[in-house]
């Protein structure tokens, strides 16, 4: 699968609505067509995650940012369900804490981040806090900041900090991926409507979806920023089609598959004495009765 679709080249200047449809769908008409592909790549994942564990050399970060109900969660259920629970962990970022609020907005982030050989998801991320943020600047306020820069000043510091911070990350083997679930306004109403008709899906409606739905297009002027100032070689965002949640998945899978193949990993090459010990180890179970 070609990705030039969905990336946002660095240095570029794009528009959501022009540039991105969220009911593309390349090559694939439908569902059933994109299942055996989806399945192939989940076990492709699990093979990478076994390398990449061994390996011990990498991590993987994985960060999705939507509007709500663009399928953030059913994304990460479906993609990653091949993976060892034991080396995959997801972190939702909530309203901050007061401990949290105490500390810098990236510290509960760096507390959350994967260890080498593991993947880590951030369900949502510290883009919350140029996404959110910038659309209730009064959030601001509560984090208690010595100055706060006029205008657009502290949205370009924060930009700055992240891109500084990815990199850092980047350099130290950690591999960001980025994505952008990117649902139209129509098919979020559909789907507002369907967890309020539906009983199996009340626990997933919050009266503030629905009013957060009023900033539908402050949020796309904050989000096309963020594509225009912190997509970067080292961790570009890829802007995902969301209307169709099969494709959705479909893509994040052959993203994350070819990143790591990418990586050209390698289970660890045994030292002479470890091979001398699983001989040994062979030979006193071949001796047993």
């Amino acid at each position: 699968m070609n990705h030039d679709a969905f990336i946002v080249p660095p240095g570029s200047k794009i528009s959501l609505p022009k540039n991105y449809d969220p009911a593309y769908k390349t090559q694939f008409h439908e569902k059933t067509d994109a299942a055996t592909k989806l399945q192939a790549d989940v076990i492709k994942l699990a093979n990478y995650q076994n390398i990449l564990y061994a390996q011990n050399t990498y991590a993987l970060l994985i960060i999705f940012q939507a509007m709500d109900a663009a399928g953030k969660d059913s994304t990460i259920k479906h993609v990653m369900s091949g993976v060892n629970p034991q080396g995959c962990q997801v972190y939702s970022f909530k309203e901050p804490s007061a401990e949290e609020l105490d500390h810098d907005y990236l510290w509960r982030s760096m507390k959350a981040l994967p260890e080498r050989g593991r993947i880590g998801i951030f369900n949502r991320s510290y883009y919350e806090e140029v996404l959110v943020a910038r659309v209730h600047p009064e959030i601001l306020q509560k984090q208690q900041l010595p100055q706060i820069p006029n205008g657009n000043r502290i949205w370009k510091q924060r930009f700055e900090e992240i891109n500084n911070f990815e990199k850092y990350l980047v350099n130290n083997g950690v591999i960001v991926l980025k994505f952008f679930l990117n649902i139209s306004k129509s098919e979020q109403k559909k789907r507002f409507f369907e967890r309020i008709e539906s009983p199996d899906k009340h626990w997933k409606f919050s009266a503030s979806d629905v009013k957060e739905r009023a900033f539908w297009d402050d949020y796309m002027n904050a989000y096309e920023e963020v594509f225009n100032n912190t997509s970067t070689e080292w961790a570009p965002w890829y802007i995902v089609p969301a209307d169709r949640k099969w494709f959705t998945r479909l893509v994040v899978a052959d993203i994350i598959c070819t990143k790591l193949q990418e990586l050209n990993l390698k289970y660890p090459t045994l030292l002479e004495e470890h091979k001398q010990q699983l001989l040994q180890a062979k030979q006193i179970l071949e001796q047993e009765n």
